[in-house]
């Protein structure tokens, strides 16, 4: 998928663990995992903010652009 959600490595890097942050964003941690394993097919823009507020970043922080056809060329 091109689209990488970094929600792993900014919850490490505040080390704080996935039921916190779960229960401070309003996701159940089963969303969380659908989110940070890249099964999302969406997201709404009021949980990106929440998610923004509690990590204290921006969404570019949480969503990586890969090209995948570099990848396979390199």
């Amino acid at each position: 998928m091109p689209i990488v959600v970094r929600i792993d490595v900014l919850l490490a890097e505040r080390r704080m663990g996935v039921g916190e942050f779960a229960e401070k964003v309003g996701l159940t941690p089963a969303n969380v995992a659908v989110l940070k394993n890249g099964r999302a097919k969406a997201v709404r823009f009021s949980t990106l903010e929440s998610i923004c507020r509690v990590l204290d970043c921006q969404p570019g922080d949480l969503l990586e652009w890969v090209d995948e056809d570099a990848e396979v060329l390199s």
